[in-house]
């Protein structure tokens, strides 16, 4: 009797080189198999922690990334070109941005010791979508 499906293959080993094929319906032949332990998987485990230079890295990259042309960039050009004084708007504008950036991680922090992650990210995520609607509403209205 023989199956017409190919070859199964565990350990990397397939079927047929471990088992002769079968000559008739009364040859038996089994064979063991060595499958590999898979390693646990713990649901909700704590994420190792990573580097100083890739959390400071990817904040960094982020940020950069997300403050290229946008309004903040705009205006501190336009105040730049308007004061005739660069070095003042470039102090003013990061103290801004260093003030706005520390309460995100003093806020963040805070609400880090009272709520799960999956509830900030869900939360996050709702907000984001609400925001994403206002604004689509208000380009096909306005």
């Amino acid at each position: 009797m023989k199956l017409d499906s190919a070859p199964l293959s565990l350990s990397g080993i397939s079927q047929t080189e471990n088992q002769p094929e079968l000559k008739d319906s009364t040859d038996i032949n089994l064979t063991t198999a060595t499958i590999e332990p898979l390693q646990p998987v713990v649901a909700d485990s704590p994420k190792k922690p990573e580097s100083v230079a890739v959390i400071f890295g990817t904040t960094f990259v982020t940020i950069f990334l997300a403050e290229i042309g946008d309004k903040t960039q705009l205006s501190t050009l336009l105040m730049s070109a308007e004061s005739h004084a660069p070095w003042l708007v470039f102090m003013g504008s990061a103290a801004a941005l260093i003030t706005t950036s520390l309460l995100g991680v003093l806020l963040g922090g805070w609400i880090a010791k009272r709520l799960s992650p999956k509830t900030v990210e869900t939360s996050a995520g709702v907000m984001l979508l609400l925001i994403s609607i206002m604004l689509f509403w208000d380009v096909i209205i306005g």
